[in-house]
């Protein structure tokens, strides 16, 4: 039975970080399943997850929070956007994130991966620039707020799925070499 739960932890991993790829909170899936496992697991068995683990997963997830965030309103601030564009562009790279997923699926692996990434970085331009646009600015300094909202995001992005790649080496590996 234990070897069910850690397989079912795995998974679960495995799931946050495809979450996590799609801009939804999937490290955070990840801390949370780690600590029921740890909690329900005994902490004799094999297969157990110390909560030294958990902690830092969930020191992981902070970090990778914070670097997006950080990294996204530094993008809108770069162009000089308002809290409207960087509201927007965050708000409009989820939808973005879905359908470069989708658009990516018919090439394996890769594609939806680069996929979700770029349309990430393309919603957070266009609801920059919409943002932009409502607050008055005129196209040209829209689309430059909406651009710097896009290597933002795109790099945000990155750290956030790389933070997201370590947590499943590191649960894995928790459950794998005790």
């Amino acid at each position: 039975m234990e070897y069910l739960w850690a397989i079912l932890l795995v998974l679960t991993l495995l799931a946050g970080w495809l979450l996590t790829l799609f801009s939804l909170p999937g490290n955070w899936l990840m801390v949370a399943a780690a600590a029921v496992y740890a909690f329900f697991l005994p902490g004799e068995s094999r297969l157990a997850v110390s909560w030294w683990v958990v902690g830092t997963l969930t020191a992981l997830a902070v970090l990778g929070e914070l670097l997006e965030f950080v990294a996204s309103a530094l993008g809108v601030a770069k162009g000089g956007g308002s809290k409207r564009g960087a509201v927007l562009a965050m708000l409009f790279s989820v939808p973005g994130a879905i359908l470069g997923g989708m658009i990516g699926l018919p090439i394996p692996v890769v594609g939806p991966i680069v996929g979700i990434v770029v349309f990430a970085g393309l919603g957070a331009l266009v609801g920059a620039m919409i943002g932009e646009r409502w607050k008055g600015r005129n196209l040209r300094e829209s689309f430059d707020v909406g651009a710097s909202a896009f290597w933002g995001r795109v790099l945000g992005s990155v750290a956030k799925v790389t933070i997201a790649s370590m947590m499943v080496a590191i649960g894995t590996a928790a459950v794998i070499f005790k």
